[in-house]
């Protein structure tokens, strides 16, 4: 089922918004809370634990962060995606983890047709969002294009190896890691008696149980346009699923009135520009999450529609299209 609602915003004339999941829910005096906060895989990662929460669990989550972003970032050298891409096109032999990541990956550049692509690790280093404000130069922009094709990636599973055909290109897992490493840390505390808690990867979240008062998980619909007279659009109501944001707002700078953001169309080697400015998906877990929300970028609400709605792993949408409108598909819980 797919709903259209408007959104008219009566104290601002923005209607483009955006959404980002960040838990507001009151708490109880009696409950007990673990919350803590640090500053990993590029964002602030909040791993907030209602109820029981054995000793050392927090910092044993942090650490498998650590230690998975060690293994996973572009720029970490001797992490398994530095070592594959300084390789050659020789073998790498990595970590099972991090060929279980590729492996989604390369299954989601199936399903997009090409459009979700790993191997924009060249494009995304010439960008290099959060950091630099230029647009790059064309003709090297061409250049890296030509190194993209996630088709070019072979897995030897036996060997627990990765190869890249093509010695130029570049792998980046920044558009499905986090989703993963999410999951791993859902998992880590299920192990250890948690039931109740929120894992927030800068716009990856997971809601583990509901919470600690038995009431789901509340996440909110923030509007960034004008998020000083109207924050919040709209809430949605969750509980043990993965909620994961992909927006043109994030990771972005303006030059002469045009908004550049990082998500990346492969074949123009720009930011992809399609209807939608920004979509949050409710999977059944993170990475399904984080693959789907990506994509919806790049496809836009007509294509992405038919994608999601077949997808395993898919629970719900909501869409905030460049003209005010959202869409609603699956189940959501609107507050």
């Amino acid at each position: 089922m797919i709903r259209k609602i408007t959104i008219s915003l009566i104290t601002t004339t923005a209607l483009f918004v955006v959404l980002t999941a960040c838990d507001f829910a009151d708490q109880s005096e009696q409950m007990v809370q673990t919350t803590e906060s640090r500053f990993m895989l590029d964002t602030y990662v909040i791993l907030t634990i209602h109820g029981y929460a054995p000793e050392g669990i927090v910092e044993k989550a942090f650490d498998l962060i650590g230690e998975l972003e060690s293994l996973m970032s572009i720029t970490i050298e001797n992490s398994d995606i530095y070592r594959i891409n300084s390789s050659g096109g020789e073998p790498v032999t990595v970590d099972l983890r991090t060929i279980e990541v590729i492996q989604r990956a390369v299954e989601f550049g199936e399903l997009s047709g090409g459009l979700f692509d790993i191997t924009t690790g060249r494009l995304t280093r010439l960008w290099n969002f959060g950091v630099s404000r230029e647009i790059p130069d064309e003709y090297v922009l061409f250049e890296a294009r030509q190194t993209v094709d996630f088709r070019q990636i072979i897995i030897s599973e036996n060997e627990n190896a990765v190869t890249l055909t093509n010695p130029e290109a570049w792998i980046d897992l920044g558009a499905i890691a986090k989703g993963y490493i999410a999951d791993q840390v859902a998992e880590l505390l299920l192990e250890n008696g948690v039931t109740s808690a929120l894992i927030d990867m800068g716009g990856d979240i997971i809601a583990l149980g509901s919470r600690g008062d038995g009431n789901s998980w509340r996440l909110a619909i923030r509007n960034p346009f004008d998020h000083h007279s109207m924050p919040f659009a709209a809430t949605i109501e969750v509980s043990d699923v993965a909620v994961i944001s992909s927006g043109t707002y994030e990771r972005s700078f303006e030059i002469d009135g045009l908004r550049y953001h990082h998500i990346l169309d492969p074949r123009t080697g720009n930011p992809a520009q399609s209807d939608i400015v920004s979509a949050t998906i409710i999977a059944q877990n993170g990475i399904i999450g984080e693959g789907l929300s990506t994509m919806a970028i790049l496809k836009g609400s007509e294509e992405i529609t038919e994608i999601l709605t077949s997808h395993y792993g898919f629970i719900g949408a909501v869409l905030i299209l460049q003209d005010g409108e959202i869409l609603e598909i699956g189940e959501v819980r609107r507050n």
